[in-house]
């Protein structure tokens, strides 16, 4: 069931949107070669807690084996939920990190791709291209159209790069994940878009098949063939007149 939004949900969510965001401002300049990934992890945890917030993704999913990080760090062939450990970031590596925060019950979601150091040109062009994919999606969320275009505008800037269909993007502010899933190819219920949804749209873009396999510690999703993804996404409300990125850019 999707969960429409009141004007006081929103601007909940909307506190912590610009709170992730601040958090990104100062993470992103941190992705360095040498650095490891756990360190990124250790350092959103003390931000979020001294802002105030509660890490989104620390402890969600199943019981048994719930995510155990409050950032994803997914580098080169993995595409999301990369695990932080000790492995350290090397040059010319593409990055790609993804976090949320809950603020007094509002949750925020953002993902960015960082080059670290100097990437190849074929890198840097799909990371380009998968943050393009983004615009493109929220381009196509307004009220009254149907979801699918978001999955259509989506794949249609990715052009010969290879979409990701396993996983997608979904509703989000009061969870983690809500209704509806907002696929980033036009597959599944198409259900119309109206004022109140607020919906993470997270395209997942790879240089080479845009098929992926899990790793065994359930989480970590790599491309099938090996090759470098990209992951982009903002937190959005639609309203009946406009669409609100609610999340900053931080391109």
């Amino acid at each position: 069931m999707i969960r429409l939004k009141n004007d006081k949900q929103i601007e909940g969510i909307r506190r912590s949107c610009k709170l992730l965001s601040a958090m990104y401002r100062e993470l992103m300049p941190l992705v360095k070669p040498g650095v490891m990934t756990i360190d990124l992890d250790r350092w959103v945890r003390d931000w979020i807690k001294k802002a105030g917030g509660r890490p989104a993704f620390l402890g969600y999913g199943p019981r048994k084996n719930p995510y155990p990080a409050a950032l994803c760090v997914s580098i080169n062939n993995e595409v999301i939920h990369g695990i932080p450990g000790k492995r350290k970031i090397r040059e010319g590596d593409l990055v790609s990190l993804d976090s949320g925060i809950d603020l007094e019950g509002f949750i925020s979601d953002q993902a960015v791709t960082v080059e670290a150091g100097q990437a190849a040109a074929e890198i840097h062009a799909l990371n380009a291209a998968t943050r393009d994919c983004l615009y493109q999606g929220i381009a196509a969320a307004k009220a009254g159209d149907r979801l699918l275009q978001i999955g259509r505008a989506v794949s249609a800037r990715a052009g010969n790069y290879g979409v990701v269909h396993q996983f997608c993007g979904h509703g989000v502010g009061l969870e983690l994940h809500e209704d509806p899933q907002v696929p980033n190819y036009p597959h599944g219920p198409n259900p119309r878009m109206g004022a109140g949804m607020v919906i993470a749209i997270e395209p997942m873009v790879n240089l080479g098949t845009g098929d992926v396999e899990i790793l065994e510690d359930d989480w970590t999703v790599v491309t099938a063939d090996g090759k470098v993804s990209a992951h982009w996404e903002h937190t959005v409300a639609i309203f009946k007149d406009h669409t609100e990125i609610l999340t900053d850019p931080l391109e």
